[in-house]
């Protein structure tokens, strides 16, 4: 992102924030390149998976900052309570998962009034006036088409979400967004980890976990809401070659 310097002095702030969150600013002095603000931390820890239960004013990305941020970069973020997370590239295996589980929902919605879809979708939800969150999952259905723009953008609430778990984003999946989803009103969430070829099933009633299943081994994945909706874990986590995934 190129960033004037008076742009820069005027809301310093903002850009701190956007750069704590891995996006780099380049600052600019008379239309050119003058100088770079970038994180000092190391290169490893691209993606922000702490977060603090309480986050001053000052520290608190708001919706509209995050707007004008993925207005300007080629990165995708996720915004939730108030932090930015700097979404990697996923490996074989999580895309692997999510093709496969795509594949059969696909199948099993033909013809039904709810779709399938896969990220990048945004998905805004608000947990309160003043913390709108905004995510990206891996797989989620939607039933509420009507609640989809002329633009494109969806601002409704999904009926099933489903996140893949990897090494940069199990903590927050596992944490925030359980939470955010919940608390939201999606109804059924799947959390999918292809290291232990495990499959959580929570399904959420006013505000909270109203039951779940871990399905392992040779189970095949119910869906609650979806009355018929399963896959086998064998096929799951299986690669295309015939080798288990890693």
């Amino acid at each position: 992102m190129r960033v004037p310097s008076t742009e820069l002095q005027n809301n310093f702030g903002r850009y701190l924030k956007f750069a704590e969150a891995g996006e780099e600013i380049i600052v600019t002095k008379n239309g050119r390149d003058a100088a770079r603000l970038v994180r000092i931390e190391p290169s490893d820890s691209v993606v922000r998976e702490h977060a603090y239960s309480y986050r001053p004013k000052s520290e608190w990305v708001t919706y509209e900052e995050y707007l004008n941020l993925v207005e300007q970069s080629e990165q995708r973020y996720e915004l939730i309570d108030g932090v930015l997370y700097n979404l990697a590239s996923p490996s074989y295996a999580h895309q692997e998962a999510v093709s496969e589980l795509l594949a059969r929902f696909r199948q099993w919605f033909k013809g039904k009034p709810c779709v399938p879809l896969t990220s990048p979708f945004d998905v805004t939800l608000k947990k309160a006036e003043d913390n709108i969150c905004v995510v990206q999952p891996d797989l989620l259905v939607i039933c509420d088409r009507e609640n989809i723009d002329e633009q494109g953008k969806y601002h409704g609430v999904p009926a099933l979400v489903v996140e893949v778990l990897s090494t940069s984003t199990s903590g927050k999946d596992l944490t925030k967004k359980t939470e955010l989803y919940m608390v939201c009103g999606v109804k059924e969430y799947w959390v999918v980890d292809p290291k232990s070829r495990t499959v959580t099933v929570y399904v959420f009633g006013q505000g909270d976990i109203a039951d779940y299943v871990v399905y392992s081994k040779d189970d095949e994945v119910r869906s609650v809401t979806f009355e018929g909706l399963g896959v086998p874990l064998a096929e799951l986590f299986e690669l295309k070659s015939g080798q288990r995934s890693p």
